[in-house]
């Protein structure tokens, strides 16, 4: 899921939170379709082990973004995509 060829989501040596480094790194995914509406997450043990973090810090980037909106969670099932982060409106309901 961490695309190799941009630079590591997780900057240890970044002012951010790492679970925040993560949340939004996933959020960026979804947000460019890399992860689409419905997508299934790996577990957070998976999850953990692909971004070199705890296992906590990649639950906290997972509650992060289910309190986002982005993601929900159905026990026994797994994580998926909710939906993609709504983008800033410029005009758009004024023009119809």
């Amino acid at each position: 899921m961490a695309d190799e060829q941009s630079a590591p989501p997780v900057d240890p040596t970044r002012a951010a939170y790492v679970y925040m480094q993560v949340a939004d790194h996933l959020a960026d995914q979804i947000d460019s379709g890399k992860l689409n509406l419905g997508a299934r997450l790996p577990g957070e043990r998976d999850l953990a082990e692909e971004y070199g973090v705890a296992i906590g810090t990649a639950r906290r980037a997972i509650q992060e973004l289910r309190d986002r909106g982005l993601l929900i969670t159905l026990p026994a099932k797994g994580t998926f995509v909710a939906q993609r982060q709504a983008k800033s409106i410029e005009g758009g309901a004024e023009g119809r």
